[in-house]
């Protein structure tokens, strides 16, 4: 297969970009680049080694498990060698792990698993003889690290003798030093006080601690220290036959095992693990930025062994991204609801924060400057505030030849009127009221989830109804006929009775939802409700004088300015007269009637279980509607439980449903058994 010059270009960016990185990390103590950024690039490397084989080299960093020792310490051999593990980025990759080990091994149990949480530290060998320590070391490449024991005496959660009787003639245990959080922020501040350079993480404070030719420096920063791995010479009798064993005698004698362990009998049951400290990891004391997956029993992880690289038995499963890598395919603006354009860099997909990212906002035309964005420039995502898409800075190091510095547009892209950039303003705005974009963006906001939540009304429909010209504001929504919507590309009579069913169950929504939905600038769903609060009526917001928004509590000068403005536009009360007139709660008294519903029958005390993915719900969101209607969401099957939603991809629920003969649903049985 022929590999073009541009793939071979960004092997070799992608090869010295990791290398630069691995070298500043292990050998300067000056990390350059986040753990899961260096993941998402060296992904990338594999994946495209592993389709042009011919491109493979002997110094590419996949070439090899670790990175070398820094030349200040002794370098010492280890006496077992310190595999890492293979990553896993989602329950998918689990679960074809899981097929791979038991393709190689269909006669053992296949059920047994210990779980443990990912410490986001520094991996260390310690060597016990007779029972004291006489070594720690460094994980290293390896097979070679760093000696500083005098550096590991220090961590009090390591024992300098063992609580044994016998001693074995030799141990070798292995764990995960790291900072905790407190500890952390504290050497920060004084880091800060003395104007030194702050830790980017816990992570590479822990590993430039361990680093530190000084050991009354380390013994300073209290690091702390959880235990995982154990080995014994093979005749001694104490030898556990199991991880969860070797985990019970660790702690016996005289180490910390985190307490958050769990066994497992079941890839299920490590999913359950998996997603219940996805969220719970923000109560920890100290970062984690995954789950090790571990085959329980050693006679099993013994037959499977280990590949080049990894052990067959053990897997890392990531938790998403905060930030992560991707590359810029285009850049384009976008015209939002209030006229705001804002550019958009359009880029190959990319899973960050548990969502397939495409487009991410570079705000304005003063953030493009900053960045100097270009097509083709490889880039660092985030999720701002965990929810919009960001770009944070450009790895100008892979960036391609020839790239051009991107100019804003002078001219609108919906309808052509000129662009102005208002005083004290950095975003360029479009002003015409009647372009299609502003019309477009007010219909999507109107139907969006936290606004009157008009399920089926998304952009490609609201497309749809403008191109068409079905609708050309938010009151014409509530005049469509189902035939005119069946007519439609793309539609039917079913999903033109949905819509409409959707739209007329959106007049029951609360003041609160409606006053988001109207669009008022800086009024956010939580200003919406606060307003909604005081101010029981729509009649009673518009005659409120500036003073009396000022006052209520929550509510600062910009927004109160703003909808001040807004109810004296004439315009803006003609619509709100309009909305009223078809069924929309415009006071806390009619939402309070309308709210007066009984549960549903059909779900009212039934136990559900969801697999695979929706097409058109979140998972928590078809929890949040069955719950609503009186219904019960579970993790598990069992003998109770009485409905299986099964999406796409569905896993082993599906099939232990099956068995026990639950009835199966599809998510459009499960929308008309709860409308």
């Amino acid at each position: 297969m022929t590999v073009s010059a541009d793939l071979q270009q960004r092997i070799q960016q992608l090869r010295q970009q990791l290398q630069k990185a691995s070298y500043a990390y292990y050998v300067l103590d000056v990390p350059i680049m986040e753990d899961a950024v260096y993941d998402q690039l060296y992904r990338e490397l594999e994946t495209l080694e592993t389709q042009y084989p011919e491109t493979i080299t002997s110094d590419s960093p996949t070439q090899r498990v670790g990175d070398t020792p820094a030349a200040q310490f002794t370098s010492v051999r280890h006496k077992i060698a310190l595999y890492s593990l293979e990553n896993a980025f989602n329950l998918k990759e689990l679960e074809k792990w899981q097929e791979r080990w038991q393709k190689l091994a269909e006669n053992f149990d296949k059920s047994q698993y210990v779980c443990e949480l990912k410490i986001d530290g520094s991996a260390i060998a310690l060597t016990y003889e007779k029972g004291s320590l006489i070594r720690g070391a460094t994980r290293g490449d390896g097979t070679t690290g760093e000696e500083i024991t005098p550096n590991i005496r220090t961590i009090r959660s390591i024992p300098l003798k063992l609580t044994l009787d016998n001693p074995p003639p030799w141990l070798e245990v292995r764990g995960e030093a790291f900072l905790p959080l407190k500890e952390f922020e504290r050497i920060n501040r004084e880091r800060e006080k003395n104007r030194e350079s702050l830790f980017a993480n816990p992570r590479n404070a822990t590993a430039g601690t361990l680093r530190q030719l000084n050991p009354q420096i380390v013994n300073q920063r209290r690091l702390q220290f959880f235990a995982y791995t154990l080995h014994l010479p093979t005749a001694h009798p104490e030898n556990p036959p199991t991880q969860w064993q070797s985990l019970e005698y660790l702690r016996k004698i005289g180490f910390l095992v985190n307490p958050n362990r769990k066994f497992a009998k079941s890839l299920e049951q490590v999913q359950e693990y998996y997603n219940y400290w996805q969220t719970a990891r923000q109560e920890l004391p100290y970062l984690t930025d995954g789950i090790v997956v571990k085959l329980n029993s050693y006679e099993l992880q013994q037959k499977l062994g280990f590949t080049q690289k990894f052990p067959r038995w053990a897997i890392a499963l990531k938790y998403p991204a905060a930030e992560a890598p991707t590359q810029v395919k285009d850049i384009i603006v976008n015209v939002g609801r209030t006229g705001a354009v804002t550019p958009m860099a359009v880029m190959n997909p990319v899973p960050l924060a548990g969502t397939i990212v495409q487009r991410a906002t570079l705000h304005n035309r003063d953030r493009l400057a900053e960045l100097d964005i270009r097509v083709g420039d490889t880039v660092i995502i985030r999720k701002a505030g965990e929810i919009i898409p960001e770009v944070v800075r450009v790895l100008k190091e892979l960036r391609p030849e020839n790239t051009e510095v991107y100019q804003m547009p002078s001219h609108c892209p919906e309808c052509g009127s000129k662009l102005v950039l208002p005083e004290e303003e950095a975003v360029t705005r479009c002003v015409n009221a009647s372009c299609p974009a502003i019309v477009r963006g007010s219909i999507i906001h109107w139907a969006s989830r936290d606004a009157l939540d008009i399920r089926g009304l998304g952009e490609k429909i609201v497309m749809l109804l403008l191109k068409n010209n079905c609708v050309h504001s938010l009151v014409d929504l509530y005049h469509l006929q189902v035939q005119q919507i069946a007519q439609l590309e793309r539609m039917g009579n079913k999903s033109a009775e949905n819509l409409m069913t959707a739209i007329n169950n959106s007049k029951k929504q609360p003041w609160s939802r409606v006053l988001y939905g109207l669009g008022i600038r800086f009024v956010g769903n939580i200003n919406a409700q606060v307003l909604a609060k005081n101010f029981s009526s729509v009649e009673a917001l518009s005659q409120a004088s500036l003073a009396e928004l000022e006052g209520v509590y929550g509510i600062g000068k910009e927004i109160a300015q703003s909808v001040y403005t807004w109810f004296k536009n004439s315009e803006n009360l003609q619509l709100v007269e309009q909305l009223k007139a078809v069924g929309l709660q415009f006071s806390q008294q009619d939402t309070e009637t309308k709210l007066s519903q009984t549960k549903n029958s059909n779900i009212q005390g039934k136990i559900f279980v969801l697999t695979g993915t929706l097409s058109t719900l979140k998972r928590t969101e078809a929890k949040q509607l069955i719950e609503q209607a009186g219904g019960k969401v579970t993790s598990s099957i069992s003998q109770k439980t009485d409905y299986i939603v099964v999406g796409e991809e569905a896993g082993s629920k599906l099939e232990k449903a099956k068995t026990l003969e639950i009835q199966q649903l599809s998510e459009v049985e499960l929308l008309r058994m709860l409308a």
